[in-house]
């Protein structure tokens, strides 16, 4: 990210049964043959075995596939002392990229509720990884329409120019579906001094209640014209993905064009959506891989 060349990264999550880990590893050959990320995140469960998938499948994808990995990390459940050691098993395992998260309230738990000697922020775990090793790069979460829980977008930027101010080398978005939220979010970072990379995160639409899901889940707007298009097909899974990656392909030439270089695709542990993206990105010269 500190040259000007293109980079593009997925995200995956970790398994929770042998199946779904055969799909991830599946998907993994996939994208490395066809795609070629130029690097893969792994997100983080809020404890027990998903938490440590976690470092699991970030080692299977960089010592498997020579993938660079990033890892995610969350406040929730833990104590500063076990963040720490975990932070120090990352740089055991050979791994130096984080994604520093507050994290989710784990299922069932309406509000976020910090460990009694834990972090209540993002802003405070970025702080504790740099502290603890310093020379990690680290990734932070952007909100393109606001965090649900912030009572305003200016309030939000101030938040994440918080996490940058502690330490953050770069920022990764929400998903959107209208890249003109993106723009004016950039634009109000760049005014408050938030210099570092902003990564737009999309996903391919793969079907109707999908959308609507994850519009209402992460606050993203869905645009009329996006939902129109899904629910004429919602019966049809096929011609549902194949809107998805069209509206995708509408969003990823519209951030090239504008000189966005930086991409990160939300794929659900799946490869079809991306592997057809990214095929008609390069077919028409707007993506070189």
């Amino acid at each position: 990210m500190s040259s000007d060349r293109q980079t593009l990264s997925v995200e995956f999550s970790p398994p929770r049964t042998e199946e779904a880990g055969l799909q991830i590893l599946k998907t993994a050959a996939l994208l490395r043959e066809k795609i070629r990320p130029d690097f893969v995140s792994i997100t983080y469960g809020a404890g027990g075995g998903t938490r440590e998938r976690t470092q699991e499948y970030a080692k299977l994808l960089r010592d498997n596939f020579d993938y660079d990995v990033v890892a995610h990390l969350t406040c929730v459940g833990s104590s500063k002392d076990e963040l720490r050691e975990i932070i120090r098993s990352y740089r055991g395992s050979g791994l130096s990229n984080i994604m520093a998260l507050r994290g989710d309230p784990p299922k069932g738990q309406a509000d976020f509720k910090p460990h009694p000697d834990g972090l209540a922020h993002a802003d405070e775990l970025v702080r504790l990884i740099r502290e603890t090793e310093p020379d990690f790069c680290i990734g932070v979460a952007g909100y393109p329409e606001k965090h649900p829980q912030a009572a305003t977008l200016d309030e939000d930027i101030a938040n994440l120019k918080r996490k940058v101010d502690a330490g953050a080398s770069f920022v990764t978005t929400q998903l959107f579906f209208d890249n003109s939220h993106y723009y004016d979010f950039v634009n109000r970072c760049r005014k408050t001094g938030i210099a570092v990379p902003i990564i737009p995160g999309l996903m391919p639409p793969l079907g109707y209640e999908q959308v609507l899901r994850f519009g209402r889940m992460n606050g993203s707007e869905v645009p009329e014209e996006l939902e129109k298009r899904l629910f004429s097909v919602k019966d049809n899974p096929d011609a549902q993905r194949e809107i998805g990656v069209e509206w995708t392909f509408g969003q990823v030439a519209d951030l090239l064009k504008n000189g966005v270089n930086t991409l990160h695709l939300y794929i659900m542990n799946r490869s079809e959506s991306a592997l057809a993206l990214v095929e008609k990105l390069t077919s028409r010269r707007f993506l070189q891989r």
